[in-house]
Formats: C-alpha cells, sequence, structure tokens
C-alpha cells in the first residue's frame, strides 16, 4: 500500500517537472535532463524487462527539449557524466533504452561517448 502511493507521487512529480521544464529559449542543463531520466535508474542498474513508462517519456521529452546543436551536445555530456556515476550500471541496459522506448537519438547512451560528434542534423 505505501509503496502504491509513493509510487503514484513520485509519478506526479515527475510529471509536473516535466511540464515546469517545458522548451522555452533557455540553454540545456544537466539538471533538466537528469530530472527527465531519473525514472530510468531502476531499469539500468536491472537485469532488463521493460523499460519504466516515466524513462520514455524523459527520453521523449529530452529529444524534443533538445532543440540546437549545442543543447544535443549538453544532453549528450550530461548523460554521459550521469552514466559514469551510476553503481550497478548495466550498459546493454542504457544502450537499449532508446530503441526500447522508440526513440531515435543520434549516440550511444554510454559513459564512454563521444559528444562532440553530436550534430544539429542527425536528431531526426
Amino acid at each position: 500500500m505505501a509503496r502504491s502511493v509513493i509510487y503514484k507521487l513520485t509519478c506526479v512529480l515527475v510529471a509536473c517537472m516535466l511540464v515546469l521544464t517545458a522548451p522555452y529559449a533557455e540553454a540545456m542543463k544537466c539538471d533538466s535532463v537528469y530530472i527527465k531520466l531519473t525514472p530510468c535508474l531502476g531499469y539500468i542498474r536491472g537485469t532488463g524487462g521493460s523499460v519504466p513508462f516515466l524513462c520514455c517519456l524523459g527520453i521523449k521529452s529530452l529529444k524534443s527539449a533538445a532543440k540546437s546543436r549545442q543543447d544535443r551536445q549538453t544532453a549528450c555530456q550530461c548523460l554521459t557524466q550521469a552514466a559514469k556515476g551510476v553503481n550497478g550500471l548495466n550498459i546493454k541496459l542504457i544502450e537499449s533504452i532508446p530503441s526500447k522506448c522508440r526513440v531515435h537519438i543520434p549516440f550511444t547512451l554510454s559513459p564512454y561517448t563521444d559528444c562532440s560528434k553530436v550534430s544539429s542534423l542527425d536528431w531526426a
């Protein structure tokens, strides 16, 4: 019962954060990237299965928010740095998120991605 309430509260908070961080003329910041992808943490530390709905929602929101080349490179750098700090990270699972969420991201989600190669043309 308590877990259900906590889960629902977490979902509401994440949804509010996504609405509050809707794209406007502000540069991409790591805090907004982390907020969008926090729901993915349990999945990338686990053994697979289904990617949580809120994780997919976050990756889709991140893609929509990253309008410029600089935004996309910043998002990539934030994700790369965050991945380096995740204890128990399953590389194959983090790499599988875009395809499982049916979102095209032009770089591999990994602690080892070279974000300088991310361009504005390959994000479609």
